[in-house]
């Protein structure tokens, strides 16, 4: 199993309890929630957050602190983990379908829990999105699947060079 398989194997849905939580408490301060995942290796509880500004390395750890308390009372896992806050960077992964909505028109690679035409793994660009159905125009064939048929998505970042 390649790396990039292990990695997405080991990630766990958040509880929409949690999920509340850390929306709750990044708004609070001012920032836009992302997302948010529990990695299991190395027990990692991963929250992105934005802003229209971009996000800073102070940004990140003041959300933390923030989170860091609020997490002590909730106790979001019985076990240790890592608590890590970052931006969701150029390729950033996509959670929800109004993200998808947002999105159309991008290049996207997404990863599906079950084959389509005996694939999991997708590329193309997002061409609509209706209600939670998402549509994909690969070099190929277009691709049309429900959202909870998606395992991870994240936006290809275009790196067009500027002259």
């Amino acid at each position: 199993m390649g790396r990039q398989a292990l990695f997405l194997w080991l990630m766990f849905s958040v509880s929409p309890q949690l999920q509340a939580t850390v929306q709750e408490v990044v708004e609070s301060l001012g920032f836009n929630f992302w997302g948010v995942q529990w990695v299991t290796r190395g027990s990692v509880l991963r929250v992105f957050i934005d802003a229209a500004s971009g996000i800073q390395v102070d940004d990140c750890a003041a959300v933390s602190r923030q989170l860091s308390a609020v997490l002590d009372v909730e106790e979001p896992s019985d076990a240790r983990y890592i608590l890590e806050v970052s931006s969701p960077g150029l390729d950033r992964p996509i959670f929800t379908p109004a993200q998808f909505a947002a999105l159309c028109g991008s290049a996207v690679r997404i990863r599906l829990r079950t084959p389509i035409d005996g694939r999991h793994k997708w590329q193309g660009r997002l061409i609509q999105v209706v209600d939670e159905q998402i549509t994909l125009q690969t070099a190929d064939t277009i691709l049309t699947c429900q959202f909870d048929q998606i395992e991870t998505a994240r936006i290809v970042p275009d790196f067009k060079v500027m002259r």
